[in-house]
């Protein structure tokens, strides 16, 4: 069995980029109903703040922003399309306004349908609106580090989706498991 256990809040209280590097290959774990269910990160993507016109920071602290500018390792989750829901984690010091966007988890355990790209990723999670500000230090909604160290190469590209936010459109902030089949996007 492979053991998990939670990093501390001081996990999230680092630098984005690095911390989106190190949740490659940790879990995240959601028990919905009573089952838990589990997925290995394998894609995700650093949005830096306001000063990045591709974060929803950008526009300042609004009601929907509010949890991004608030303590590391909480879960901010906002739809979509009206139909999606998307799941970043909050880091850096409060105030900051960082966060890192889970973009594609491979299925560990209990995960229903595809969970590549990140609208599909909290469909097959479980992960709506609801969990939006919950503590990723919760005993039912967590990241968890393996306890096996792995070898991967990490892939570095410019994020998905943001190419109207002029110079950081361009930014290698996209990071994935190279070779990993549920990457949503090579």
């Amino acid at each position: 069995m492979d053991l998990m256990k939670k990093p501390p809040r001081s996990f999230y209280d680092r630098d984005t980029v690095t911390v989106a590097r190190e949740l490659l290959g940790a879990r995240l774990v959601h028990v919905v109903a009573g089952v838990e269910r589990v997925g290995r990160i394998v894609e995700v993507e650093a949005y830096l703040g306001e000063q990045d016109l591709a974060a929803h920071s950008s526009k300042g602290r609004t009601p929907r922003t509010a949890i991004l500018f608030g303590p590391p390792g909480f879960a901010y989750v906002y739809l979509i399309y009206g139909i999606y829901c998307c799941m970043n984690i909050v880091t850096e010091r409060e105030g900051s306004a960082c966060a890192v966007l889970l973009r594609a988890l491979e299925p560990v355990r209990n995960v229903e349908g595809r969970s590549s790209g990140p609208g599909l990723l909290c469909r097959a999670m479980g992960i709506d609106r609801r969990q939006n500000g919950r503590d990723l230090l919760s005993d039912d909604f967590y990241v968890a580090e393996s306890s096996k160290r792995e070898s991967m190469q990490v892939v570095s590209r410019p994020r998905i989706g943001v190419d109207y936010s002029g110079i950081w459109a361009g930014k290698l902030l996209r990071f994935y498991i190279a070779g990993n089949s549920f990457v949503s996007k090579p």
